[in-house]
């Protein structure tokens, strides 16, 4: 996992006085985790939610109950409601979200590696990555923690100088 990839994240995050919130279903904390183990993180990481469940997604996160009904939990207006309802239930910045099937069998039609992940930012912008993953369920998982951070990351450096302090 990349730890200093999600220092490099934190470190952007503080710089731009912004903050982070996650939602993570199949990587259950992962992400968190990872952000966690960096020291100082508590400076721009608010927290989130492990939305494993599909009644959590829409519970917790405001994800739509027809949505849900419709497409099932791995789709990318999912993970995209995702990051915006983690957002806005833990009042951060941005907030980042990944949904996804990690095997070993598939899930709501969706075949094992087909994986969704969101940024949710300022104005309720969302930057979307969709991935098609090959590999073992832990492979999988660990490989969306490393995209996610990316994704968001990413998100961060082109937005440097319209949100720093």
């Amino acid at each position: 996992m990349s730890t200093a990839r999600a220092a490099e994240a934190l470190t952007l995050l503080e710089g731009q006085g912004a903050t982070l919130a996650v939602a993570e279903s199949l990587t259950g904390g992962l992400i968190g985790a990872t952000f966690t183990a960096v020291p100082g993180a508590s400076v721009a990481f608010r927290g989130g939610v492990i939305s494993y469940s599909t009644e959590l997604k829409r519970e917790l996160l405001a994800v739509s109950g027809e949505l849900l009904r419709r497409e099932g939990a791995v789709h990318p207006q999912v993970a995209a409601d995702m990051a915006a309802g983690v957002r806005r239930l833990c009042g951060a910045t941005y907030g980042l979200a990944v949904t996804g099937v990690a095997g070993p069998e598939p899930q709501d039609g969706k075949p094992v590696g087909t994986v969704h992940v969101a940024v949710s930012g300022p104005g309720g912008r969302i930057w979307p990555r969709n991935l098609v993953l090959r590999g073992s369920r832990e492979r999988i998982r660990v490989s969306v923690v490393d995209e996610a951070i990316d994704l968001l990351t990413g998100v961060l450096e082109a937005n440097r100088g319209e949100h720093s302090r």
